[in-house]
């Protein structure tokens, strides 16, 4: 007899577990299939920009439309002024729908890849 919850295997007369309070089943159903592995992402550099509120637009714009990003040098300008902006990396495969979103946004303190 097992626990459902907790998996925990009881000898035969036991019809609850003593940790869950849970009702014991006979078998227990084989564990879920491991997830897959991550797969690598290759990134390129989209814009760079010393402006908090500029990377807070561009992440919000990014992360509605489901593009896989990340902020190079975010960390260091948060906490004081850095000589290194923050890079806005993009995933390759979606550099050019990124670009697109991004088209008419003014940036402060910043540059477009002219990629």
């Amino acid at each position: 007899m097992f626990c459902p919850k907790c998996r925990s295997e009881y000898r035969e007369g036991f019809t609850e577990c003593a940790d869950c309070d849970v009702e014991l089943i006979p078998e227990l159903a084989p564990l879920p299939a491991e997830p897959k592995s991550v797969d690598y992402v290759q990134y390129q550099e989209l814009l760079s920009t010393y402006n908090l509120a500029d990377i807070a637009f561009i992440e919000s714009i990014l992360d509605s439309e489901k593009i896989i990003y990340f902020m190079q040098n975010e960390e260091f300008n948060t906490l004081t002024f850095s000589p290194q902006p923050v890079r806005v990396m993009v995933n390759t495969d979606q550099f050019d729908q990124a670009k697109k979103l991004l088209k008419d946004f003014q940036p402060q303190y910043s540059r477009l890849s002219s990629d």
